[in-house]
């Protein structure tokens, strides 16, 4: 993958720049009402899609300018919840490179709600429905050229192999039960700070979850592990894609809590 290793993914908590979890997700974010005459022409199910053209997220990105001000080879992972109209509510960032902070701060002005960004809504039951979209942002210099690269996963084996693969995606509304993620309560967290927690999920190629594992909580013992393993267990996904065909899939997804705004 052009010079940019995906050795990078540890766990690390220091590298949270804004976060996605929401202690309540609001039931009108979660899908809309579509004419039954225009469902017939959408899908079963689709992953949230960052689209093409000038607006899409990968050509919004300023890659000419981030070698003007110096970014060298870097990566970057990031979510965002993106409402039923494709519109982006919150956005995170998460395990860079040592070097990539200049990076990151373009991802976080082009998600922005000052830009305005937009990305293909996720469809599940031949509905529009609110989901979270997992990716990871690569940038290499090449022949004296950028290389920016948008990966809708974050999985090291498939990021190393630049594969067409796109994660699953928990949403709200329908069978889905799961309404965002809430920080740790009760006497497990008698002190308010930042923690994290990453879950290990098998999910079908319908979108039914099979499996959840609890991979890693940090700080351990104060309920965040428990608290990301409760809400993901009421989730339904939108489920993997590979060469755009939906299949059953074994991932790692983490969860990131912030003390402030719970």
């Amino acid at each position: 993958m052009a010079a940019v290793s995906v050795a990078y993914l540890p766990m690390r908590v220091f590298g949270i720049s804004t976060v996605i979890l929401l202690s309540i997700v609001h039931p009108g974010w979660s899908q809309v009402d579509v004419p039954s005459s225009q469902t017939a022409n959408l899908p079963m199910f689709r992953p949230i899609l960052l689209g093409t053209g000038p607006d899409a997220l990968v050509n919004r990105i300023d890659s000419a300018g981030l070698i003007k001000q110096g970014q060298k080879d870097a990566a970057i992972m990031f979510s965002c919840l993106v409402k039923k109209d494709g519109t982006v509510l919150s956005i995170s960032t998460y395990r860079g490179t040592p070097d990539s902070k200049l990076l990151e701060q373009e991802i976080l002005k082009k998600l922005s709600a000052a830009a305005n960004p937009k990305f293909i809504p996720a469809i599940y039951n031949r509905m529009p429905v609110g989901a979270i979209y997992y990716g990871t942002v690569t940038f290499a210099i090449v022949d004296n050229k950028p290389r920016l690269r948008i990966f809708s996963n974050q999985e090291r084996a498939e990021l190393a192999k630049e594969s067409d693969f796109i994660g699953p995606q928990p949403f709200w509304g329908g069978d889905s039960k799961f309404s965002g993620f809430h920080y740790p309560t009760g006497e497990d967290t008698p002190v308010q700070l930042d923690g994290s927690a990453e879950l290990q999920l098998k999910v079908d190629a319908t979108g039914n979850l099979q499996d959840l594992k609890l991979v890693s909580e940090q700080p351990p013992f104060l309920g965040f592990g428990d608290a990301a393993f409760e809400d993901m267990s009421k989730a339904k996904f939108i489920p993997a894609f590979r060469d755009g065909k939906p299949v059953a899939c074994d991932v790692k997804i983490p969860v990131y809590y912030k003390a402030q705004g719970f």
